[in-house]
């Protein structure tokens, strides 16, 4: 948990992109090495100037940017997710749960299998690595490893397979207040590249003609999951069974029936932090 927490700090800290990083490593040292050179008063301004672009380039962090709300680090999602080709599908769903208790659940990639079909297992490998198990057909499986590429608590979630997989992936999901009383609106955004050859062809017939149907069903378990615990098997019919919630999700909601006896109720609104 220590070690979640320290990653999820340093992700928060950093918010200079990669490439503005190198720019600011490249002019820092040049105006750190041009005022060294002169040894004049009037180079003090160029070696504070430098060392703070140094500083920015070395670290990632920029004060400016922090005081602003400017992230330009968070911009790897969006560069992961940019292509068109393979599978590109982006979908919402608004749930009737606080946005810390769905950012919890969806932080722990191991809860996805339970309401995504085609995921057989995800189990993490390091606070922000984890391994994927798809399922295909006969009885197959294709798998692939990936990292977290972007966390901003209770915010987003962004993550994209590692360099070398069978796989090209890339996803976000995105929390938003969906307004008083309403619970929270995540969407979520997934993009596949499939394989070559023989291997491409089974990745077709694992995700289907209509992937963008297929996310929205995985959307409609997850939020009959978390709302009520139960997942659907077909349409309209729930499994009949409790879904189980997990350690985590069911701390949370004793935390909460602990402060407030409404939130006993199964449909009761919980009180929404700022």
């Amino acid at each position: 948990m220590a070690a979640s927490s320290s990653v999820l700090r340093e992700r928060e800290w950093l918010n200079v992109g990669g490439i503005e990083r190198w720019a600011s490593l490249a002019a820092g040292a040049g105006l750190l090495m041009a005022a060294l050179s002169r040894r004049k008063p009037s180079s003090a301004l160029g070696a504070v100037a430098g060392s703070a672009l140094l500083f920015r380039g070395v670290t990632g962090h920029c004060p400016v940017n922090a005081r602003i709300g400017r992230n330009t680090a968070s911009q790897r999602t969006q560069v992961a997710l940019g292509g068109s080709g393979g599978v590109h599908v982006k979908d919402s769903v608004t749930i009737d749960r606080p946005v810390d208790e769905l950012f919890a659940f969806w932080r722990n990639f191991e809860n996805l299998p339970r309401f995504m079909e085609h995921l057989e297992a995800v189990t993490a490998t390091s606070p922000d690595r984890s391994h994927w198990v798809a399922r295909a057909p006969a009885g197959m499986r294709v798998e692939w490893d990936a990292e977290i590429i972007n966390e901003v608590g209770n915010q987003v979630i962004g993550w994209r397979s590692l360099p070398g997989s069978d796989v090209t992936s890339a996803g976000s999901v995105n929390f938003d207040d969906a307004g008083p009383g309403r619970g929270t609106r995540i969407t979520v955004h997934l993009q596949y590249g499939p394989p070559a050859g023989k291997l491409g062809a089974l990745f077709a017939k694992l995700f289907g003609e209509e992937p963008s149907q297929q996310i929205h069903e995985d959307l409609r378990r997850l939020k009959r999951l978390l709302e009520t615990g139960e997942v659907p098997t077909t349409e309209g019919q729930p499994s009949g069974r409790p879904a189980g919630l997990s350690r985590g999700m069911l701390a949370l909601r004793r935390k909460r029936q602990k402060r407030s006896p409404a939130a006993t109720m199964v449909n009761a609104k919980p009180r929404r932090s700022a």
